[in-house]
């Protein structure tokens, strides 16, 4: 329909930014597929239910095949014809139209899975917005209940049960190691032409009052199983199989063997996507977009 890497208020068009979240477990990840039933794929059907036209959603962060999100971000255009058309019944602005029809248009695509997919806000973006290159950083956590640490079944989706104990603070220093600008080549699924060089601005262990670890990941933007794979390393070294020194060393060699292990996808949940200041937007895409020439597999 037009060129996205111009602003969409030079085209004519209005940007609309969602806020979404959703129960991965059903679904194989994010990005459109050919076959299989995807969270993008699931919300344009929606989209196009209520616009009558395909819309192609950008999105802040791909999550990967049963990946969980509370905090996605992705965004559309309209023309103003569109925008305006939204509205229905009682509502006053395009705005509650959008996110009460689109809800209710995911429930009829989704039928059997009614509830797995949620728009949590649904608004008129600031100008320069783009929910992917103007973020300043994405977080994940996730959950681990080692060892004999009590085992609840009503978390059992979204919660790792890890046989063997692991040692929080073992962790903790190897993942301090890891932060900072670094190339993640050792910790990501290589993509051609795709950058591996990442801001990791967060990585920790913390132990909760149940015993379970809770994990907090964050940096500026991550590679194609980079959350996983870091996640994946710790384990390791929490079980006493390797040394805290040994990610590092992996990173700086750039090092991927029979040893870079992916954790289960199952725990992980992108809790939200940052972004600058609404006067702000324009510059920090255009920023991001001169840094990182484009791979659509890292970020």
């Amino acid at each position: 329909m037009h060129n996205p890497k111009l602003a969409p208020e030079y085209l004519g068009l209005i940007r609309a930014r969602l806020d979404i979240a959703y129960d991965g477990g059903p679904f194989s990840g994010w990005g459109i597929q050919t076959i299989e039933r995807t969270i993008q794929g699931v919300i344009e059907q929606a989209l196009a239910v209520i616009v009558r036209r395909q819309v192609r959603l950008t999105v802040a962060g791909r999550t990967d095949a049963g990946v969980h999100a509370r905090g996605q971000v992705a965004h559309f255009d309209l023309t103003p014809e569109e925008w305006d058309g939204l509205r229905r019944g009682h509502d006053v602005v395009p705005e509650d139209s959008l996110k009460r029809r689109l809800n209710g248009a995911l429930g009829m695509v989704l039928r059997e899975l009614r509830g797995t997919v949620e728009i949590i806000d649904a608004t008129r973006a600031p100008v320069g917005f783009d929910a992917r290159f103007s973020a300043l950083w994405r977080r994940y956590s996730y959950r681990i209940a080692d060892g004999f640490t009590r085992r609840d079944p009503l978390q059992r989706a979204i919660t790792l049960w890890h046989e063997r104990d692991l040692d929080v603070d073992l962790m903790n220093q190897a993942a301090r190691a890891l932060l900072g600008l670094q190339d993640f080549a050792a910790f990501a699924k290589p993509r051609e032409g795709a950058t591996t060089v990442r801001t990791l601005q967060r990585f920790d262990f913390g132990l909760a009052d149940d015993g379970v670890i809770n994990v907090n990941v964050q940096a500026d933007a991550f590679c194609h199983n980079m959350v996983r794979a870091l996640i994946g390393g710790s384990l390791r070294v929490g079980e006493g199989q390797e040394r805290p020194e040994w990610m590092h060393e992996r990173l700086l060699a750039g090092l991927r063997d029979a040893k870079s292990v992916l954790a289960a996808p199952h725990p992980l949940i992108l809790e939200e996507v940052h972004y600058p200041h609404e006067t702000d937007m324009h510059e920090r895409a255009a920023l991001t977009r001169a840094r990182r020439a484009v791979p659509e597999a890292c970020f």
